[in-house]
């Protein structure tokens, strides 16, 4: 199953993309983890992505498209994927289906991750990575069992800039401006979904299977 999980950062659709590789072995493909791992290594791709990442703006398509097309081609998702954070513009959903196209393979449903921008914002200050790998963490919800190390390979935990309550609101007014078009994009081909990521996450995992059901396995 071909999927796109489209939300704004903190939404909760990274989540629910791991569960989903975890428990029903659907591939997880994240642009925001495959950047991050660029920034960190100083990779030419990541230096020019850091610039765009660290101002709250959308990393340009051409870097974004030539990302996710050789990743479509890797044997683990030829019998599908979920896709994290792409695309995030019209021009980009386009791109995408011209990619497919040429893969001979088709999408079959956009997951809406609806939240209200207060939950948004609440999440998103709270929220800790590591610097080693990008695990993810929240003050709130789900901290680090040691203060500041990460539980999974003990490298130091940390706020990220881009999540400061003033870039939050930037980014979120980018996505709005940018992507929120996809919606009508992907509803006038039949393929949208809208799901309601205000609760906890076993919960929305729930709906979520619900609404995927009967393509993946309960």
């Amino acid at each position: 199953m071909n999927l796109i999980f489209l939300g704004p950062n903190g939404a909760g659709k990274g989540t629910q993309a791991r569960l989903l590789q975890q428990r029903q072995g659907i591939p997880q493909i994240s642009t925001g983890d495959m950047l991050r791992t660029a920034i960190a290594k100083s990779s030419e791709l990541g230096k020019e992505a850091e610039r765009y990442v660290t101002a709250g703006d959308l990393v340009p398509d051409a870097v974004m498209i030539g990302i996710i097309a050789e990743r479509l081609q890797q044997p683990d998702v030829q019998s599908g994927f979920v896709l994290d954070g792409f695309p995030r513009t019209i021009a980009q959903a386009e791109a995408l289906e011209a990619v497919l196209a040429g893969l001979n393979r088709r999408l079959d449903r956009l997951i809406y991750f609806e939240v209200s921008e207060g939950t948004l914002v609440r999440r998103l200050s709270g929220r800790m990575v590591c610097r080693a790998a990008g695990h993810i963490y929240n003050d709130h919800s789900s901290p680090p069992k040691t203060p500041g190390i990460c539980d999974m390979d003990g490298s130091e935990v940390y706020h990220r800039e881009d999540d400061r309550p003033d870039k939050i609101r930037r980014r979120l007014q980018v996505y709005h401006d940018k992507t929120e078009p996809l919606l009508a994009f992907y509803r006038q081909r039949g393929l949208l979904s809208v799901l309601n990521a205000e609760a906890d996450v076993e919960d929305i995992y729930r709906s979520l299977m619900t609404m995927l059901a009967p393509q993946v396995r309960r």
